[in-house]
């Protein structure tokens, strides 16, 4: 099979080419996992921070990508859950231990043992793949390919954002950044919190109109001081800077949820520059997202088919994985970046 493998940390940028196009040998399915043909794959920043280094894989090479959608083609022996022929999802968790503290409550997400999609394990940029039958998703009939995949890593983390927001309806949201997640976390947020104004905060004017589009009302650059204080901000940027903006925009008592693997460094050092009576004081809260949960994922996708929830998405040809991934770093992005594979 044909595959995109990572075989060295380096830094993307126009003229780039971080990702080697190999011939593979066919994946066979274990005891309890399934063979994909993968049909689409999305593009995120996390496989920035994969070829970057910022979280980089345990072993060299493998293939990134982990939002995946693909169709079942072979079954390995213990599993039930799913026939040949099914259309289904794979997201950010590839697999967590299963009887930890942390699994045992549901926050598998925590697990010691959480392997990630494309970075532990080889992912989706590839023609097919082997995943746990307990990890995969089934993908709801109303989606298409493309607009599946979006939804599995950007749609899912930014459900568990908006749930660890705590907020109620007719508070004020804030979203920094706006891109895969962030106009997926807008159109969700209409709906499950009908009454609550949402404020953006992007540095491209491409991306602030877009969120007028689609519903916020106001839209300002990442530095801008909002026109009322907020009760909840959800951060999806890769960067230090917006958070640190983010704070002076909260109200008392408000929250901040980071939505990051990692922050990139080009601006680390602003982060430092925290006054504490315009950051900090007055109860304000941070809190970090780390990784999904498979609840995450399939509360999302049932979410988002109940309420028409579709993202918007580039697509891009699976031999242009490498245009998709500098363009994701060089250019403002518009919802989201999909490679069609099958």
């Amino acid at each position: 099979m044909k595959a995109w493998v990572l075989e060295q940390i380096s830094k993307v940028g126009e003229g780039s080419s971080p990702l080697r196009m190999v011939d593979l040998a066919m994946p066979t399915p274990g005891a309890g996992e399934v063979l994909l043909r993968v049909l689409t794959c999305g593009v995120c920043h996390t496989e920035l921070d994969e070829i970057e280094g910022r979280t980089p894989p345990p072993h060299l090479p493998v293939v990134p990508g982990h939002q995946v959608v693909g169709q079942i083609v072979a079954r390995g022996p213990d599993t039930r859950l799913f026939s040949e022929g099914a259309r289904v999802g794979v997201a950010w968790i590839y697999s967590a231990c299963g009887h930890c503290t942390f699994c045992r409550s549901g926050n598998e997400n925590l697990c010691p043992e959480f392997k990630a999609t494309g970075r532990d394990v080889n992912g989706g940029y590839a023609e097919y793949m082997v995943a746990p039958e307990a990890f995969v998703h089934p993908i709801p009939e109303v989606f298409s390919d493309v607009e599946a995949a979006p939804l599995l890593c950007a749609g899912a983390i930014g459900y568990r954002s908006l749930r660890l927001c705590n907020l109620q309806d007719g508070q004020n949201l804030g979203l920094v950044g706006f891109g895969a997640s962030g106009h997926q976390v807008l159109k969700m947020a209409r709906h499950v919190y009908p009454n609550t104004p949402i404020y953006v905060f992007a540095r491209a004017q491409n991306e602030r109109a877009f969120a007028l589009e689609l519903g916020a009302v106001w839209a300002g650059d990442v530095g801008d001081v909002s026109p009322v204080p907020l009760h909840a901000i959800i951060d999806t940027t890769p960067v230090w800077r917006p958070v640190v903006e983010a704070l002076k925009n909260l109200a008392p008592g408000g929250r901040l949820v980071i939505n990051a693997i990692r922050k990139e460094d080009s601006d680390k050092d602003s982060w430092l520059h925290l006054d504490y009576p315009t950051h900090l004081w007055m109860e304000k809260e941070l809190k970090s997202v780390a990784n999904v949960t498979r609840r995450d994922v399939r509360e999302f996708l049932n979410l988002a088919a109940e309420i028409g929830l579709k993202p918007a998405v580039q697509e891009y040809p699976f031999a242009e994985a490498n245009r998709a991934l500098v363009e994701l770093k060089t250019k403002g992005v518009r919802g989201a970046k999909v490679l069609r594979i099958g």
